[in-house]
């Protein structure tokens, strides 16, 4: 993964075969650490890209913006769905099994009635249980292969506004509220480095954000999974 920072600027890079040009009067910092090249670069309000090869990929998205003081993070509201029983496990684990069987393929698989059947996906749909089918469409299929993640630190006064500014951006497919040194998270997706380049820079121009983190997803070593914990439920009697 490529980890790139803003304010006092720290970039991690993997294998360390990097290079950056730094123009004069601007000093640098950098340091060899566990096969990992780390630059630290003691500027601000600017926006440079750092070339590398690593894999198959070329660039290293660096963007910064003037360090201002947090203010306190804001509470997180999260709506979760009810929990489900074990009649519920067993049909999610026959659906997970089968997505586009039918009520009968389902209610054979799962033991259960066919009316059973139809009203509990009716209920686990509109519970929130069951996600759009919209998460499983694979970015990469649309010409989107890069997937990279945005640490985004915002004046707390304007989080809503910047919520809607970055779901207003085409290319972020998730924002999530966090505790720790970000308040948000973003998920974006990206052509290629350049446009992944294009779009860290339409996230720092948004009114209220005051700094970003960005980190390219280089491989993918555990797909998104939840059927062992519905397998755990389904046991529970």
């Amino acid at each position: 993964m490529i980890a790139v920072e803003s304010q006092r600027t720290r970039c991690s890079i993997s294998p360390s075969t990097a290079s950056r040009s730094v123009p004069a009067g601007r000093e640098s910092e950098t340091a060899v650490i566990g096969g990992l090249l780390s630059c630290t670069v003691p500027d601000e309000r600017t926006t440079d890209t750092l070339p590398a090869q690593v894999g198959a990929f070329n660039a290293c998205i660096l963007h910064t913006s003037t360090a201002r003081h947090r203010e306190e993070a804001s509470t997180v509201h999260t709506v979760r769905p009810a929990p489900i029983d074990a009649i519920d496990a067993r049909l999610l684990l026959a659906l997970a099994e089968n997505p586009r069987g039918t009520a009968l393929a389902l209610a054979e698989r799962a033991g259960l009635s066919r009316n059973t059947v139809q009203a509990r996906l009716t209920r686990l749909e509109e519970s929130g249980v069951l996600g759009s089918v919209e998460r499983r469409i694979d970015p990469a299929a649309l010409g989107y292969p890069l997937t990279a993640y945005v640490t985004v630190t915002v004046v707390q006064r304007k989080l809503d506004p910047v919520a809607d500014a970055l779901a207003a951006v085409p290319e972020v497919i998730e924002v999530l509220g966090m505790t720790g040194e970000g308040d948000l998270l973003v998920q974006a997706v990206a052509r290629d480095a350049d446009d992944l380049y294009r779009i860290a820079g339409l996230l720092l121009a948004i009114d209220g954000v005051e700094r970003t983190t960005t980190a390219l997803v280089m491989r993918r070593l555990v797909d998104h999974r939840v059927t062992s914990l519905v397998e755990r439920v389904a046991r529970a009697r």
